[in-house]
Protein backbone atom coordinates (compact mmCIF):
# COMPACT_ATOMS: atom_id res chain seq x y z
CA UNK A 1 0.00 0.00 0.00
CA UNK A 2 1.32 3.92 -0.34
CA UNK A 3 0.47 6.17 2.33
CA UNK A 4 -0.14 9.79 0.96
CA UNK A 5 -0.57 13.05 2.46
CA UNK A 6 -2.25 16.55 1.41
CA UNK A 7 -1.39 19.95 3.20
CA UNK A 8 -1.60 22.19 0.38
CA UNK A 9 -3.98 25.17 1.69
CA UNK A 10 -6.71 24.49 4.35
CA UNK A 11 -7.88 20.78 3.92
CA UNK A 12 -5.81 17.91 5.72
CA UNK A 13 -5.94 14.43 4.48
CA UNK A 14 -4.35 11.23 4.50
CA UNK A 15 -5.14 8.21 2.49
CA UNK A 16 -3.88 4.77 2.06
CA UNK A 17 -4.32 3.18 -1.64
CA UNK A 18 -3.44 -0.59 -2.53
CA UNK A 19 -1.03 -0.58 -5.13
CA UNK A 20 -2.68 -3.91 -7.08
CA UNK A 21 -6.01 -3.31 -7.23
CA UNK A 22 -6.24 1.29 -6.70
CA UNK A 23 -8.58 0.20 -3.96
CA UNK A 24 -8.97 3.15 -1.67
CA UNK A 25 -8.26 1.52 1.96
CA UNK A 26 -8.56 4.41 3.94
CA UNK A 27 -9.09 8.11 3.16
CA UNK A 28 -9.93 11.00 5.61
CA UNK A 29 -9.80 14.75 5.20
CA UNK A 30 -10.12 17.61 8.12
CA UNK A 31 -11.51 20.56 6.47
CA UNK A 32 -10.76 24.08 8.29
CA UNK A 33 -13.41 26.35 6.69
CA UNK A 34 -15.08 26.74 9.82
CA UNK A 35 -11.71 28.20 11.37
CA UNK A 36 -11.20 30.03 7.81
CA UNK A 37 -14.67 31.70 7.52
CA UNK A 38 -14.19 34.46 9.69
CA UNK A 39 -11.74 36.26 7.40
CA UNK A 40 -13.08 35.40 4.31
CA UNK A 41 -10.34 33.39 2.79
CA UNK A 42 -7.46 30.97 4.08
CA UNK A 43 -4.62 32.45 6.31
CA UNK A 44 -1.23 30.61 5.60
CA UNK A 45 0.13 30.74 9.19
CA UNK A 46 -3.69 29.94 10.61
CA UNK A 47 -3.89 27.00 8.26
CA UNK A 48 -0.60 25.43 8.93
CA UNK A 49 -1.02 25.62 12.66
CA UNK A 50 -4.44 23.64 12.29
CA UNK A 51 -2.30 21.03 9.81
CA UNK A 52 -0.09 20.45 12.94
CA UNK A 53 -3.20 19.16 15.34
CA UNK A 54 -5.50 17.66 12.19
CA UNK A 55 -2.46 15.35 10.13
CA UNK A 56 -1.33 13.55 13.43
CA UNK A 57 -4.55 12.65 14.40
CA UNK A 58 -5.49 11.37 11.28
CA UNK A 59 -2.08 9.47 11.19
CA UNK A 60 -3.31 7.73 14.27
CA UNK A 61 -5.58 6.27 12.78
CA UNK A 62 -3.12 4.77 9.81
CA UNK A 63 -0.57 2.95 12.02
CA UNK A 64 -2.31 -0.93 11.53
CA UNK A 65 -1.66 -0.35 8.00
CA UNK A 66 2.23 0.59 8.67
CA UNK A 67 3.67 -2.89 7.82
CA UNK A 68 1.45 -2.67 4.25
CA UNK A 69 3.11 0.41 3.51
CA UNK A 70 5.83 0.60 0.50
CA UNK A 71 5.98 3.83 -0.13
CA UNK A 72 5.03 7.55 1.27
CA UNK A 73 3.70 9.95 -0.71
CA UNK A 74 2.99 13.41 0.09
CA UNK A 75 2.37 16.92 -2.11
CA UNK A 76 4.84 19.28 -2.50
CA UNK A 77 3.62 21.09 -5.17
CA UNK A 78 1.83 23.97 -6.13
CA UNK A 79 0.14 25.28 -3.00
CA UNK A 80 1.50 27.36 0.16
CA UNK A 81 4.65 26.78 1.39
CA UNK A 82 3.58 27.10 5.30
CA UNK A 83 1.19 24.37 4.56
CA UNK A 84 2.57 22.20 2.39
CA UNK A 85 6.07 22.15 4.84
CA UNK A 86 3.64 20.62 7.04
CA UNK A 87 3.08 17.27 5.15
CA UNK A 88 6.63 17.30 4.04
CA UNK A 89 8.28 16.97 7.26
CA UNK A 90 5.59 14.16 8.21
CA UNK A 91 5.80 12.30 5.05
CA UNK A 92 10.05 12.76 5.42
CA UNK A 93 9.70 11.51 9.12
CA UNK A 94 8.01 8.50 8.12
CA UNK A 95 10.04 7.99 5.23
CA UNK A 96 12.82 7.57 7.35
CA UNK A 97 11.54 5.87 10.50
CA UNK A 98 9.80 3.05 8.37
CA UNK A 99 12.87 2.97 5.99
CA UNK A 100 10.74 3.58 2.90
CA UNK A 101 10.56 5.74 -0.65
CA UNK A 102 9.11 9.01 -0.61
CA UNK A 103 7.04 9.83 -4.00
CA UNK A 104 6.79 14.05 -4.19
CA UNK A 105 3.21 14.75 -5.79
CA UNK A 106 2.89 17.73 -8.10
CA UNK A 107 -1.02 19.07 -6.52
CA UNK A 108 -2.61 19.67 -10.09
CA UNK A 109 -1.27 16.09 -11.43
CA UNK A 110 -3.70 14.81 -8.41
CA UNK A 111 -6.78 16.80 -9.49
CA UNK A 112 -6.51 14.95 -12.78
CA UNK A 113 -6.34 11.64 -11.06
CA UNK A 114 -8.99 12.59 -9.23
CA UNK A 115 -10.85 11.19 -12.27
CA UNK A 116 -9.49 7.53 -11.79
CA UNK A 117 -9.26 7.01 -8.03
CA UNK A 118 -9.82 2.89 -7.98
CA UNK A 119 -9.82 3.40 -12.09
CA UNK A 120 -8.04 2.38 -14.46
CA UNK A 121 -6.48 5.89 -16.81
CA UNK A 122 -8.49 7.09 -19.62
CA UNK A 123 -6.07 8.98 -21.58
CA UNK A 124 -5.47 10.73 -23.73
CA UNK A 125 -8.06 13.43 -22.59
CA UNK A 126 -8.08 17.11 -22.44
CA UNK A 127 -9.15 18.81 -19.23
CA UNK A 128 -10.40 21.61 -18.02
CA UNK A 129 -8.51 22.34 -14.27
CA UNK A 130 -10.84 24.93 -12.18
CA UNK A 131 -9.61 25.91 -8.32
CA UNK A 132 -9.23 28.71 -6.45
CA UNK A 133 -5.58 28.94 -7.55
CA UNK A 134 -5.93 28.16 -11.18
CA UNK A 135 -8.27 28.41 -14.05
CA UNK A 136 -6.15 26.28 -16.78
CA UNK A 137 -6.68 23.55 -19.77
CA UNK A 138 -4.38 21.25 -20.34
CA UNK A 139 -3.68 18.24 -23.20
CA UNK A 140 -2.83 15.64 -21.01
CA UNK A 141 -1.12 12.56 -22.97
CA UNK A 142 0.42 10.52 -19.89
CA UNK A 143 1.35 11.22 -16.72
CA UNK A 144 4.10 12.67 -17.91
CA UNK A 145 3.49 14.21 -20.94
CA UNK A 146 0.80 17.79 -20.04
CA UNK A 147 0.91 20.64 -21.62
CA UNK A 148 -1.02 23.62 -20.59
CA UNK A 149 -2.82 25.15 -23.96
CA UNK A 150 -4.48 28.12 -22.07
CA UNK A 151 -4.81 29.64 -18.71
CA UNK A 152 -6.05 32.90 -17.18
CA UNK A 153 -3.90 35.88 -17.56
CA UNK A 154 -4.70 37.62 -13.81
CA UNK A 155 -7.23 35.72 -11.78
CA UNK A 156 -8.77 32.11 -11.48
CA UNK A 157 -12.81 31.07 -11.85
CA UNK A 158 -12.78 29.83 -8.55
CA UNK A 159 -10.88 32.89 -7.04
CA UNK A 160 -13.34 35.12 -8.49
CA UNK A 161 -16.23 33.17 -6.71
CA UNK A 162 -14.44 33.86 -3.33
CA UNK A 163 -13.85 37.44 -3.47
CA UNK A 164 -17.61 38.21 -4.98
CA UNK A 165 -19.06 35.82 -1.72
CA UNK A 166 -16.72 38.19 0.53
CA UNK A 167 -17.92 41.37 -1.07
CA UNK A 168 -21.44 40.05 -0.56
CA UNK A 169 -20.17 39.03 2.82
CA UNK A 170 -21.63 35.44 2.55
CA UNK A 171 -18.75 33.41 3.65
CA UNK A 172 -16.30 31.30 2.58
CA UNK A 173 -15.57 29.13 0.81
CA UNK A 174 -17.33 31.10 -2.11
CA UNK A 175 -18.10 28.62 -4.55
CA UNK A 176 -20.84 26.75 -2.44
CA UNK A 177 -22.25 29.93 -1.15
CA UNK A 178 -22.40 31.92 -4.80
CA UNK A 179 -23.89 28.90 -6.57
CA UNK A 180 -26.52 28.71 -3.53
CA UNK A 181 -27.83 32.09 -3.54
CA UNK A 182 -27.78 32.03 -7.31
CA UNK A 183 -30.77 29.42 -7.31
CA UNK A 184 -32.66 31.87 -6.13
CA UNK A 185 -31.56 35.02 -8.11
CA UNK A 186 -32.21 36.54 -11.65
CA UNK A 187 -29.46 35.78 -13.74
CA UNK A 188 -30.63 38.04 -16.12
CA UNK A 189 -30.75 41.20 -13.72
CA UNK A 190 -27.29 42.52 -14.14
CA UNK A 191 -25.42 42.35 -17.59
CA UNK A 192 -22.41 41.78 -16.14
CA UNK A 193 -19.75 41.91 -19.38
CA UNK A 194 -18.29 38.30 -20.46
CA UNK A 195 -14.45 38.70 -20.39
CA UNK A 196 -12.44 38.72 -23.51
CA UNK A 197 -15.64 38.56 -25.58
CA UNK A 198 -14.00 39.36 -28.53
CA UNK A 199 -10.48 38.41 -27.57
CA UNK A 200 -9.66 35.52 -30.45
CA UNK A 201 -7.08 34.52 -27.81
CA UNK A 202 -7.67 31.06 -26.08
CA UNK A 203 -7.48 32.38 -22.31
CA UNK A 204 -9.04 33.48 -19.35
CA UNK A 205 -9.51 36.83 -17.20
CA UNK A 206 -11.55 37.41 -13.83
CA UNK A 207 -10.27 41.12 -12.56
CA UNK A 208 -12.50 42.60 -14.30
CA UNK A 209 -15.58 40.70 -13.95
CA UNK A 210 -15.07 41.18 -10.31
CA UNK A 211 -14.41 45.08 -10.96
CA UNK A 212 -18.03 44.76 -12.31
CA UNK A 213 -19.42 43.45 -9.65
CA UNK A 214 -17.79 45.76 -7.19
CA UNK A 215 -19.31 48.56 -9.33
CA UNK A 216 -22.61 46.97 -9.21
CA UNK A 217 -22.51 46.31 -5.46
CA UNK A 218 -21.58 50.00 -4.35
CA UNK A 219 -24.17 51.18 -7.06
CA UNK A 220 -26.98 49.49 -4.55
CA UNK A 221 -28.62 51.59 -1.70
CA UNK A 222 -28.94 48.71 0.47
CA UNK A 223 -28.01 45.13 -0.19
CA UNK A 224 -30.79 42.91 0.81
CA UNK A 225 -31.12 38.99 0.40
CA UNK A 226 -32.66 39.77 -3.34
CA UNK A 227 -29.96 42.19 -4.76
CA UNK A 228 -27.35 39.33 -3.48
CA UNK A 229 -29.55 36.57 -4.84
CA UNK A 230 -29.25 38.71 -8.13
CA UNK A 231 -25.63 39.32 -8.24
CA UNK A 232 -24.93 35.77 -7.32
CA UNK A 233 -27.06 34.26 -9.96
CA UNK A 234 -26.19 37.03 -12.92
CA UNK A 235 -22.32 36.63 -11.78
CA UNK A 236 -22.32 33.61 -12.18
CA UNK A 237 -23.87 32.96 -15.50
CA UNK A 238 -21.18 35.45 -16.72
CA UNK A 239 -18.10 33.39 -15.35
CA UNK A 240 -19.32 30.25 -16.90
CA UNK A 241 -20.24 31.95 -20.01
CA UNK A 242 -17.02 33.23 -20.05
CA UNK A 243 -15.32 29.57 -20.00
CA UNK A 244 -17.66 28.35 -22.25
CA UNK A 245 -17.07 30.55 -25.04
CA UNK A 246 -13.23 29.80 -24.74
CA UNK A 247 -13.97 26.39 -25.04
CA UNK A 248 -16.06 26.69 -28.20
CA UNK A 249 -13.40 28.33 -29.68
CA UNK A 250 -10.73 25.35 -28.47
CA UNK A 251 -13.33 22.59 -29.57
CA UNK A 252 -14.03 24.55 -33.26
CA UNK A 253 -10.26 24.29 -33.50
CA UNK A 254 -9.90 20.76 -32.18
CA UNK A 255 -12.44 18.73 -30.78
CA UNK A 256 -11.31 16.62 -27.98
CA UNK A 257 -12.49 12.89 -27.99
CA UNK A 258 -11.97 12.75 -23.97
CA UNK A 259 -12.79 15.92 -22.20
CA UNK A 260 -12.59 16.43 -18.68
CA UNK A 261 -13.48 19.18 -15.77
CA UNK A 262 -11.59 19.12 -12.12
CA UNK A 263 -10.57 20.88 -9.42
CA UNK A 264 -12.34 22.52 -6.36
CA UNK A 265 -14.70 24.88 -8.58
CA UNK A 266 -15.51 21.67 -11.14
CA UNK A 267 -18.45 20.92 -8.13
CA UNK A 268 -20.46 23.69 -9.95
CA UNK A 269 -23.60 22.54 -11.12
CA UNK A 270 -23.92 26.05 -14.06
CA UNK A 271 -20.27 24.73 -15.44
CA UNK A 272 -20.68 21.32 -15.58
CA UNK A 273 -24.09 21.88 -17.33
CA UNK A 274 -23.31 24.31 -19.69
CA UNK A 275 -19.78 21.70 -20.65
CA UNK A 276 -21.90 19.08 -20.48
CA UNK A 277 -24.19 20.55 -23.02
CA UNK A 278 -20.74 21.94 -25.48
CA UNK A 279 -19.75 18.44 -25.35
CA UNK A 280 -22.82 16.94 -26.93
CA UNK A 281 -22.58 19.09 -29.59
CA UNK A 282 -19.07 17.88 -30.39
CA UNK A 283 -19.52 14.26 -29.70
CA UNK A 284 -16.89 14.20 -27.06
CA UNK A 285 -17.17 12.13 -23.89
CA UNK A 286 -17.12 14.22 -20.88
CA UNK A 287 -15.87 12.62 -17.42
CA UNK A 288 -15.80 14.11 -13.84
CA UNK A 289 -14.76 13.66 -10.86
CA UNK A 290 -16.83 12.57 -7.81
CA UNK A 291 -17.91 15.75 -6.21
CA UNK A 292 -16.60 14.51 -2.69
CA UNK A 293 -13.11 13.90 -4.71
CA UNK A 294 -13.28 17.52 -6.53
CA UNK A 295 -11.60 19.47 -3.82
CA UNK A 296 -8.24 19.04 -2.66
CA UNK A 297 -7.90 15.05 -0.70
CA UNK A 298 -5.29 12.81 -0.51
CA UNK A 299 -7.22 9.99 -2.36
CA UNK A 300 -6.22 11.84 -5.72
CA UNK A 301 -2.14 12.39 -4.63
CA UNK A 302 -2.53 8.31 -3.65
CA UNK A 303 -3.75 7.93 -7.17
CA UNK A 304 -0.99 9.86 -8.52
CA UNK A 305 1.47 7.91 -6.54
CA UNK A 306 0.58 4.49 -7.66
CA UNK A 307 1.48 5.68 -11.27
CA UNK A 308 4.93 7.17 -9.99
CA UNK A 309 5.67 4.24 -7.98
CA UNK A 310 5.07 1.60 -11.09
CA UNK A 311 7.90 3.92 -12.93
CA UNK A 312 10.49 4.31 -9.87
CA UNK A 313 9.72 7.74 -9.52
CA UNK A 314 11.18 8.55 -5.87
CA UNK A 315 12.54 11.37 -4.27
CA UNK A 316 15.55 11.63 -2.08
CA UNK A 317 14.24 12.57 1.42
CA UNK A 318 16.78 15.30 1.33
CA UNK A 319 16.18 16.53 -1.67
CA UNK A 320 12.29 16.90 -1.44
CA UNK A 321 11.78 20.72 -2.31
CA UNK A 322 8.76 22.91 -1.82
CA UNK A 323 7.32 24.94 -4.32
CA UNK A 324 4.73 26.97 -3.57
CA UNK A 325 3.20 28.68 -7.07
CA UNK A 326 4.44 26.01 -9.81
CA UNK A 327 2.22 26.14 -12.00
CA UNK A 328 4.30 24.15 -14.64
CA UNK A 329 3.20 20.50 -15.15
Amino acid sequence: MILSIESSCDDSSIAITSIETKELIYHKKISQELQHSMYGGVVPELAARLHVEALPKILEECKPFFPRLKAIAVTNAPGLAVTLMEGVIMAKALSISLNLPLIAVNHLKGHIYSLFIEKEAILPMSVLLVSGGHTQVIEVNSLNDMNIVAKTIDDSFGESFDKVSKMLELGYPGGPVVQEHALKGDENHYAFPIPLRQSPEIMFSYSGLKNAVRMAIEKEAEITFEVKANICASFQKTAVAHIVQKMKKLFKVNPPKNFAIVGGASANIALRTAMETLCKEYDTTLYLSELKYCSDNAAMIGRVALEQYKNNDFTDVNEIDIQSRVKVL
